[in-house]
């Protein structure tokens, strides 16, 4: 008998396989290894990939009975962000079974996924089931950092193990979103990611007269940058609807019975409930400082300040949004580019995206399905390079108690068993197709 998906994701949380960025973690090879052998025993001919020592990529490709239909790529990665285990209630890397939730670091982001792929795959190997298309797996390393060891590496050097793919599905979609109506109804949402924003992580450095503390000073690297910082963080960006964005607000209005009014975006949003959540972030640009350097001694003006801002970029608002940020700045402050990953958009209305919700309503028939725009980023970013269209479509069920939101990077992170068993179903209907 095949294992039960909820003890495979426990298995795999147990390895652990934390990436503290700038290149530094556990690494992903045994977990990759894991990876390959189940692939293997799927019938799969796995690859394992590394551009560095540990930093382990397992790629396989499963041959469809058409290969002449278009192919699709279901790409997740194996690294974990930290955890510490004095914040928690468990070990984090125990993977634990209990109270009807499988615990532990990557729970939900993204062994979960990872666990009811290989599931899947099992299932068909002992059914002796093939898919109609060739589907590539790809299990990746670092996605939770830059993706330097694997889906952007991946896809500048091994691009031939994605030849025929034109879509793919990865994490941060295809989950519930319990709402209640005014009249009490529970509607559940399963939101499907069409769209990222972009990541432009920007350096600003500005630059000024040294001097004596105690001395008058107008040419003060730090009031310089502390006035740009200051009227960056305070500017109000306009509101941008793009494709994915406007679907949302108007089906999950409809879903819900509150009227759509797109002159007054936040004022319709604000009455979505938890909905909202999913999608006030991308109604506009944003640009948030978080880092500051500067000085160092008290009575010491210093000539260079610097800082860096996380910049997210909706689609078609790159040069508006670069340009609006150099206004702001002002004279003495430059800029520069730490990261820049243009945004990702796939089309709402398509094939992939009305069998993604077929297979949802196939184990949630009152499902209401909808599009939506991602805040932040995922390997999307890498793949969507080679042509491929990026879809978000991790199902999963959940309880309308749960907080989803909070558990992804989060303390005490873990995932629903009977979640689990749903995405598996989900995720054979889809892949079937």
């Amino acid at each position: 008998m095949a294992e039960p998906v909820e003890e495979l994701c426990a298995r795999m949380i147990r390895f652990d396989t934390t990436n503290r960025g700038h290149g530094q973690g556990e690494g992903e090879r045994e977990l990759a290894e894991f990876v390959a052998d189940l692939l293997t025993d799927a019938g799969l001919k796995p690859v394992l990939l590394e551009r560095a020592a540990r930093r382990s990529n397992v790629v396989a490709r499963m041959s469809g009975s058409r290969p002449e239909l278009p192919g699709l790529l279901v790409q997740m990665h194996l690294d974990v962000v930290p955890a510490d285990p004095d914040e928690w209630s468990v070990d984090p890397f125990a993977g634990e079974i209990r109270d009807g939730y499988v615990w532990g670091r990557g729970a939900v982001d993204m062994k979960d996924m990872c666990a009811s792929v290989l599931t899947v795959l099992g299932r068909w190997a002992a059914a002796g089931r093939a898919p109609e298309r060739d589907i590539v797996f790809a299990f990746v390393a670092d996605e939770e950092d830059t993706g330097y060891y694997g889906a952007h590496w991946l896809v500048r050097e091994h691009a031939e193990l994605f030849e025929g793919c034109v879509a793919a599905i990865g994490e941060s979609g295809g989950h519930t979103v319990p709402v209640r109506r005014s009249d009490g109804a529970l509607v559940r949402i399963y939101p499907v990611g069409t769209a990222e924003r972009g990541t432009a992580h920007l350096l600003l450095t500005a630059t000024g007269r040294a001097g004596h503390g105690s001395r008058r000073n107008d040419d003060n690297a730090v009031v310089k940058l502390v006035d740009a910082l200051h009227r960056l963080a305070g500017h109000e960006w306009p509101v941008v609807l793009s494709p994915a964005v406007e679907a949302f607000i108007e089906r999950v209005g409809a879903a819900l019975g509150v009227p759509v009014d797109l002159s007054d975006v936040d004022g319709t949003i604000a009455r979505f409930g938890p909905a909202a959540k999913l999608v006030e972030n991308t109604v506009r640009n944003s640009t948030r400082p978080t880092v500051l350097s500067a000085g160092y001694k008290v009575n010491v003006i210093p000539g260079v300040a610097r800082a860096q801002v996380d910049t997210r970029v909706l689609p078609g608002t790159e040069a508006a949004l670069l340009s609006e940020i150099d206004k702001l700045l002002g004279p003495g402050v430059r800029r520069e580019f730490l990261a820049n990953q243009p945004p990702v958009q796939a089309r709402v209305d398509s094939p992939w995206f009305d069998s993604m919700a077929a297979a949802v309503r196939s184990q949630d028939p009152a499902a209401v399905v909808v599009p939506y725009c991602m805040g932040g980023g995922t390997d999307a970013k890498a793949f969507s390079r080679l042509g491929i269209e990026c879809f978000g479509f991790a199902p999963l069920l959940l309880p309308e108690d749960f907080d989803y939101r909070a558990m992804a990077h989060g303390v005490d992170e873990r995932v629903p068993v009977t979640g689990l068993r749903f995405g598996v179903e989900v995720l054979d209907r889809f892949l079937s197709s």
